[in-house]
């Protein structure tokens, strides 16, 4: 089967499930933008820590869900968040919230690593805001909500984690 299908050369794409819509609909930018964090954090991995390296990967594997979820009308998915894919972000946030200073701010791109995560947290956040607005008119589980709110807490972390020179990029609070 060829990649080309011609079906959605009329501005329409299917959903799991086979359901059309516009290819500008709220689900699909949605879950496209989570596509886009998905690849942005690929990108990342490469230049991080080993150890960051690992929670991306895992990351990863949870924005599949994720975009299953969106990609599934409400009624029809079999797909969810778990709390222990919650807390597996808020092990990482509590951990490295007690080796991390937040009485300033960072200005970003103090290197590659951490301008890669600066990216990934503010497609991150842009995908927890379109996944709002597909919310008004749609159903979207709780857990999901709770799971890309923290995810952007983690990912602001993990860029303040791979910050090299600390104290060289920081611009105090006035």
């Amino acid at each position: 089967m060829s990649i080309v299908t011609k079906t959605g050369d009329n501005g329409l794409t299917s959903l799991l499930g086979g359901s059309r819509v516009e290819k500008d609909h709220p689900r699909v930018e949605a879950y496209g933008t989570i596509d886009e964090l998905n690849c942005f954090l690929g990108l990342a991995k490469n230049f991080v820590q080993k150890k960051n390296a690992d929670i991306i990967e895992e990351i990863q594997k949870h924005l599949f869900i994720v975009s299953a979820m969106l990609a599934s009308p409400e009624e029809k998915t079999t797909y969810s968040i778990s709390h222990q894919q919650i807390e597996f972000l808020e092990k990482y946030i509590f951990s490295t919230e007690k080796s991390i200073s937040l009485n300033s701010f960072i200005v970003p791109g103090s290197n590659i690593a951490s301008a890669y995560l600066d990216v990934s947290r503010t497609v991150s956040r842009r995908a927890e805001r379109r996944v709002t607005t597909l919310r008004k008119n749609n159903s979207v589980s709780e857990s999901l909500m709770i799971y890309l709110n923290r995810l952007s807490d983690a990912l602001f972390l993990m860029a303040r984690s791979e910050c090299v020179s600390y104290k060289e990029n920081v611009a105090q609070i006035a």
